[in-house]
């Protein structure tokens, strides 16, 4: 179970590198809000694997509420755009 941990860890990571890079060189609005909806998406997988491996539930509040800024920050530009054509 140690390796799968660090194996899930190492690929959360590139993940997260990959995203990053795409929200700062992202041509769009769209795209940089999309890179950062997925990188609190991989915190939120990052606190999962952490709850996992440790066996508690102690993040799992944490773990909602960045579900939901998620989706009210993803929901909010979406609307602001096509507002604006």
């Amino acid at each position: 179970m140690t390796i799968v941990i660090y194996v899930v860890g190492g690929i959360l990571s590139v993940a997260a590198v990959l995203a990053l890079y795409r929200a700062v060189r992202g041509p769009s609005i769209l795209d940089r809000v999309l890179a950062l909806d997925v990188v609190l998406a991989i915190i939120g997988a990052g606190l999962v694997v952490s709850m996992v491996a440790n066996r508690h539930l102690d993040n799992l509040i944490l773990l909602v509420a960045i579900s939901l800024i998620g989706f009210i920050g993803s929901v909010t530009v979406a609307r602001f755009v096509t507002d604006r054509k």
